[in-house]
């Protein structure tokens, strides 16, 4: 049973291929893996516990589903006669790229009246799917400083004028804009290593441009 849920999202070789190899044991890893991480939750019934246990379910579903079969020919001059086929797990920045879409799309939850199961917060939302992450808590607003969270914030901050990741401007900054100044530093250049053992640089003036948050 546990088998035919794995393969029901493999897509097969056409023509004569046979199992070998060594597949990896993913129902193994799925089944410890529950027993690892869910176990001390397994008594608790409290709504952040409910959440939690979704999105352990979540991850590991999220690494079942990706499994992919993967095939050797065999046959003279590779001619593939036949092919030996296992299944291979996704790669780990795979699985990652996949959870970061969901956490991106991560449905807000409230407890139900009957104290065992969440829906979405707001009534327009249809209800998330169990591959979906969930959450129940917004999260701090690092932008500005909180003693409390320990959040330094975000003014001063050095960011990336031109760049559209994390580390831009428009993000770090919180829409509050950033000043771009020149600034000169001294750094060490020019360095020659001398046997033995010792490495000798000078020291040159190197001007750059920085844009901190406002």
């Amino acid at each position: 049973n546990r088998r035919r849920r794995l393969l029901k999202n493999i897509k097969f070789p056409e023509g004569e291929w046979e199992w070998g190899g060594c597949s990896d044991n993913v129902n193994f890893g799925f089944r410890h893996s529950r027993v690892f991480l869910d176990s001390k939750y397994r008594r608790r019934s409290d709504f952040r516990t409910l959440v939690k246990l979704h999105n352990n379910m979540a991850g590991r579903l999220a690494i079942r589903d990706s499994v992919r079969l993967e095939c050797k020919c065999h046959g003279l001059s590779g001619s593939c006669t036949v092919k030996t086929c296992w299944l291979k797990m996704p790669s780990f920045r795979e699985v990652g790229n996949r959870l970061r879409e969901k956490f991106d799309g991560a449905y807000k939850v409230v407890l139900r009246n009957d104290g065992n199961s969440f829906m979405p917060e707001s009534e327009h939302v249809k209800p998330p799917s169990k591959y979906d992450l969930v959450y129940s808590d917004d999260s701090s607003d690092f932008c500005a400083p909180n003693v409390r969270t320990g959040s330094l914030g975000t003014q001063n901050r050095e960011c990336n004028a031109t760049s559209l990741g994390p580390d831009s401007c428009d993000l770090l900054c919180c829409n509050r804009g950033h000043r771009h100044h020149v600034v000169s530093e001294w750094v060490n250049c020019k360095c020659v290593f001398k046997w033995c053992c010792e490495v000798t640089c000078e020291k040159c003036l190197e001007t750059r441009d920085i844009n901190t948050c406002l």
